[in-house]
Order: structure tokens, then sequence, then C-alpha cells
């Protein structure tokens, strides 16, 4: 159900509300669905989430996708999206185990929410928040890390909207040659 194309996990969070500047598609409508796409995310196992964890989550991805935003039009944070940052990133993060020869994360929403906080500072504050984009495709507002070798990316993955909108573009040329 939950796509992870962003290239970071506090820009997927942001991606679980789709089409954001047309009709809003929420994909977080239940605690069931908090829980599972923090377990998809790789945050943590067998976290609990009610209905208070859900709106705690959707609050805090507001946040980040706000300062993801302004990181994007190089323009200053809110400062109280700043501190709402912070505040979460200063709770213990989730612990890594090793479990039948990989890494697993244990903890609880908190901790879940810390790590994602963490990775949000670390992108926001490091070398690749100049590469934070928005993809191109009309249809789609994912946030995604630009990491090609020419940061140039346009589209959050070409498997959807970069063949979407490279498909589009040619048959309006062919009809265009059409006419002549």
């Amino acid at each position: 159900m939950f796509a992870f194309l962003s290239g970071r996990p506090c820009l997927d969070l942001t991606t679980t509300l789709r089409v954001r500047h047309r009709e809003p598609v929420e994909t977080l409508r239940t605690p069931r669905d908090a829980r599972d796409w923090i377990e998809q995310a790789g945050l943590t196992e067998r976290v609990a989430v009610d209905d208070t964890g859900l709106v705690r989550l959707r609050g805090f991805r507001e946040v980040i996708h706000r300062l993801a935003r302004a990181a994007l039009a190089a323009a200053p944070p809110d400062p109280a999206d700043v501190r709402r940052l912070n505040e979460v990133a200063a709770r213990p993060p989730t612990v890594p185990c090793l479990v039948d020869g990989a890494v697993r994360h244990r903890g609880d929403l908190d901790q879940a929410l810390s790590t994602l906080a963490r990775d949000a500072i670390d992108l926001l504050t490091g070398p690749q928040a100049g590469r934070v984009r928005e993809c191109a495709h009309p249809d789609c507002s994912r946030l995604f890390l630009d990491a090609s070798h020419a940061g140039r990316r346009r589209w959050c993955g070409m498997a959807a909207c970069g063949n979407k909108s490279k498909s589009a573009a040619y048959r309006r040329r062919v009809r265009g040659g059409m006419g002549r």
C-alpha cells in the first residue's frame, strides 16, 4: 500500500498524504495504517498506535512537510516547526537489534517519531538539503531526495511519474506532427 520512493524516511512520511496540491488523498486513515507504515518503513516492529498516536503521526508529518518545503524554497523555516522537530528528536530513537543476522529496530511510537525527526534534522541541515525536490508530474506532489549525479532529477520515480510524463510528451509530439 505504501511507496518508499523519496530516498529518506522523513520524506517518505510526507508522501502519506498524496496529491496535496489538488484533492489530497490520506493514506494514514486508521491507527492500523499508521502502524503498517511505521513497520513497512523499517522504523520498528509491532508498534502500538491508537487514535491519539495516529493524530500525532499525521501532525508530525505536516511539520516535516512544511520544513522540507521551506528547504525546497530556500526559505527560513517556521520557528514553531523547528521547536516541534527538536522536541520530538530529543526523545530516544528506536534501538537497532541483531536478529537472525539482520538488523531490526525496536521501540514505541515516540521512538519511531524521534527517529524520523533525527532523519529530518540530518537531511535539512546537511549537504543534501538543497537536493530536496517535488515531483514534476502534475498528479504527484511527492517530495524526494534527488540523489542523481547531475542533480537534475524531475520525477519521484521513473516507474510511475517519469514514464507517464514522457509518454504524455511523446503523445503530444506525435499528435502535433499529424496535422502537418
